[in-house]
């Protein structure tokens, strides 16, 4: 064989070589994710000096740096009628061309009212947000807590009035339960407790690894293969802090971030567990339960020690 020939016959080989090496080394790419964030205008407490202005500027600014596509904010009304001027939020949050979707007016717990009561705050939760965003897509639902009613009778109920309603529900696939870093946040922040702080930021995104592994493991185990992911987030003033090392997390794991809509044009969430659950869950672990396959083992959240960081001596965390 001459030598031109064999080198003709090994370049594709070497390539097909390294090609199966590069994916054998890296992470899975073309996964797919949309940010959402609960209870806007006002999530949690506050750390001295910061407004509910300042986050919603930073979260949106760590939008925009990262050059997302736009992210639903769900809001509960009823929280302006404490403080009025948290309007603003709402404003600057719009301002950035970004939409608001139906969290309830009060923040009701489906689980603990009636079907009628839970109606009536969705209702009056509607006219701030038609007026919000003049003609655009506000029918999207998230449920507060998750919770879906605790009957089937109820869960059936609701889902037929959002359907008549014109509404799609939000539904979330990954949830790591980043509200519980923000109160400590605030603590912490008070005390000027940079070392904890710190504690915060490593706990948060190793939390949010595991979830995002999990997550896509439980799709894998319901559906035989990975889906479009939807990720629970919150306004807090922690999320603002860390959402620019959440994105990359997200980026160096393959995901690139997509809109709401194009995340749930996944067939995936047209599946309904038709399950009455007495606690709220994302729609993989609801299917996990309807399809009766066991949970992957993962590390739980750490709960126990974001309660009693950085608290006064003899101030026990809550229950």
């Amino acid at each position: 064989m001459k030598p031109s020939l064999r080198l003709i016959i090994w370049k594709p080989a070497l390539f097909c070589l390294l090609l199966c090496l590069f994916v054998a080394v890296c992470p899975s790419f073309g996964q797919e994710i949309a940010l959402t964030f609960d209870d806007l205008p006002a999530h949690a407490q506050l750390p001295p000096g910061v407004t509910r202005e300042d986050v919603a500027k930073q979260i949106i600014k760590a939008l925009e740096d990262a050059h997302a596509p736009k992210s639903y904010g769900f809001m509960n009304a009823e929280k302006l009628q404490q403080v009025p001027e948290d309007l603003e939020v709402l404003k600057l949050w719009r301002a950035a061309g970004l939409p608001l979707g139906n969290h309830s007016y009060s923040h009701m717990n489906l689980n603990a009212n009636s079907v009628e009561s839970f109606e009536h705050d969705i209702q009056v939760n509607e006219p701030l947000l038609q007026c919000m965003m003049q003609g655009e897509d506000w029918r999207w639902f998230r449920y507060p807590y998750l919770s879906e009613g605790e009957t089937l009778e109820k869960r059936r109920a609701l889902r037929s009035y959002l359907a008549g309603h014109g509404y799609r529900i939000a539904q979330v696939t990954v949830d790591f339960s980043d509200y519980a870093w923000n109160a400590p946040y605030a603590r912490c922040a008070a005390k000027k407790d940079a070392k904890a702080i710190e504690q915060l930021k490593a706990s948060y995104l190793s939390t949010a690894a595991e979830y995002i592994s999990l997550g896509q493991e439980m799709a894998k185990l319901v559906y035989g293969r990975d889906v479009k992911h939807v990720l629970l987030l919150h306004v807090g003033a922690f999320d603002a802090v860390m959402l620019p090392q959440l994105i990359d997390l997200l980026k160096q794991r393959g995901f690139k971030l997509v809109t709401l809509q194009q995340a749930e044009s996944d067939p995936a969430y047209e599946s309904d567990p038709d399950l009455g659950l007495k606690a709220g869950k994302p729609l993989l672990e609801q299917m996990m339960q309807a399809k009766h396959l066991q949970v992957p083992p993962h590390k739980e959240k750490p709960f126990k020690e974001l309660e009693s960081l950085c608290r006064d001596p003899g101030t026990a965390p809550r229950s």
